[in-house]
Parts: C-alpha cells; structure tokens; sequence
C-alpha cells in the first residue's frame, strides 16, 4: 500500500495554473501518462469532496499500475529467455555474464510476483509463448542466426542451473 503526502506548496504547484477541476476527467489517459499526477489529482477531488470521481481515478491508477508490473514481468521472461535461447544456440559463447543475467532475471521476476501476488505462474504461463517469440527473435539478432529452438520448458527457464563447463 502506499501512502500519500503532498505539502500545501506541492499542492499548490500541481494546481495552480488551473485551480478548476476539469468537468470530466480522463483518468485512464492520466494513470497512463503520470501516476504521481493521477494520485495529485485523486487528492484533489477528495478534498473537493468528489468521492465517486475520486474513485473512478483510483481505479484507472489501480489498472495502470497493474499494467505497467505486468510489462515488466513480460520485459524480464523475455531476458531471461533470450540467455537460455544464446546458451543453447551458441555453447562456446556461454559465460559467466549469461549466468549473472540468467540469475539476476530469475531474482527480478520473482521480486515482481512478491511484490504483485496476481502475478502468478498463470499469468506467466499466458505470456510465455509471446516472451518466446521476442526472446528468440533477439537471440537470432544478437547471434546472427536463424535458429531452430521452438519452444523452452518452464525447468529450463525457472529450475535449470547453468553452470560453465571446465574442462
């Protein structure tokens, strides 16, 4: 949960240059735009004592931000596949950074889902194929190279341990 304070300057500030409210707010372009200016203007309707109007913005902001925590999750499966697409496709290129990218992606994911209990295995596994194609498509950009892979397990992704062999 997070909590809201804005001193009488800041308030001031945000409002100034048009101290009326608009009649009717677009609050998904708002929440989409600026959530800090979504949560000035939620403020402001409540001081005003427009709950409803209030509510309508929390609930756009609500989405938004819910969006935004779901792109993000899109944004580390798609990194985290792309190293185990590159640690398939170019074993003699694999390396310690590979591995650091593959944890630290691992880390990122799973600090989002603590984070956003909503986005759990099932939301993941709706994004998976869609993360594929782009991690793929990178990999054959970064790589220079078509490459065959058609799919990735949820144990290579999430369970497999990479390790660099030492001959």
């Amino acid at each position: 949960m997070v909590a809201l304070r804005l001193s009488t300057t800041h308030w001031r500030l945000a409002f100034e240059s048009n101290p009326e409210p608009l009649p009717t707010m677009n609050w998904q372009t708002l929440s989409t735009d600026s959530p800090y200016k979504t949560a000035v203007a939620i403020q402001h309707e409540l001081q005003e004592g427009r709950v409803a109007e209030a509510a309508s913005g929390l609930a756009e902001l609500i989405d938004a931000l819910s969006k935004s925590e779901k792109r993000a999750l899109k944004s580390q499966l798609v990194r985290l596949m792309l190293h185990i697409i590159k640690w398939h496709g170019q074993p003699e290129r694999r390396s310690l950074s590979w591995i650091a990218s593959i944890e630290d992606a691992r880390d990122e994911i799973g600090d989002i889902r603590d984070e956003t209990p909503s986005l759990n295995e099932q939301v993941i596994k709706d994004l998976w194929a869609k993360a594929f194609v782009m991690a793929k498509r990178n990999a054959e950009a970064e790589m220079g190279k078509r490459l065959s892979a058609e799919g990735l397990t949820w144990q290579e992704v999430f369970d497999t341990v990479y390790v660099l062999d030492r001959d």
